[in-house]
């Protein structure tokens, strides 16, 4: 009897699981997708975050699992990164930040990362440019959706450095796409 009621428990669990995160499954993938900047990685990041997420359900409750799920996925993207591409998650503090954005840093130039088939390339040649804080804070709010309350929960950051990071990656992406924009028109 014991085990029959360990079953059912156990069968509910799972369906609350499917029925509470599977829906983000899609935002799961996007955002690691972004992060990892491979689909074939981000698979087995979503993959390992999902494993996790099941692991630690129940402690969603009262929780948006939205946002819960997307800071599992970004945790264990940032840490496959750490482990496969260390060199991509150099920290920058908001003052390199701003100091790259000042001085146009090399390695942020659009004429080397976008392709000219068309413009939906050449946006996400230019958002796979941007430093990854300004990558994942821009794919959270303009690709998910998120609010910025949800955003600086999934980063585990206060509003105030969302709304910089955004505007940091927005700034950037418009300097990608006018550079972009001007050196085709020469």
């Amino acid at each position: 009897m014991k085990d029959l009621h360990g079953a059912r428990m156990q069968e509910d669990r799972r369906q609350r699981f499917a029925a509470s995160v599977l829906p983000h499954l899609d935002a799961a993938y996007n955002l690691a997708r972004w992060l990892v900047r491979d689909g074939h990685d981000a698979e087995d990041v979503v993959q390992d975050a999902m494993l996790r997420a099941l692991r630690h359900f129940d402690g969603l409750r009262g929780v948006d699992p939205r946002p819960w799920l997307l800071a599992i996925v970004r945790n264990a993207a940032w840490a496959w990164l750490r482990t496969r591409r260390p060199g991509e998650l150099v920290e920058l503090s908001d003052d390199e930040l701003d100091a790259a954005l000042a001085v146009g840093a090399p390695d942020l130039n659009p004429e080397s990362l976008a392709i000219r088939r068309t413009e939906r390339r050449e946006i996400d040649a230019a958002i796979t440019a941007l430093p990854i804080a300004f990558r994942e804070a821009l794919i959270l709010r303009e690709l998910e959706e998120l609010s910025y309350r949800e955003i600086a929960q999934v980063l585990d950051v206060p509003i105030g450095t969302v709304m910089s990071r955004l505007s940091r990656a927005r700034t950037l992406l418009a300097q990608a796409l006018g550079a972009r924009e001007a050196g085709s028109k020469r």
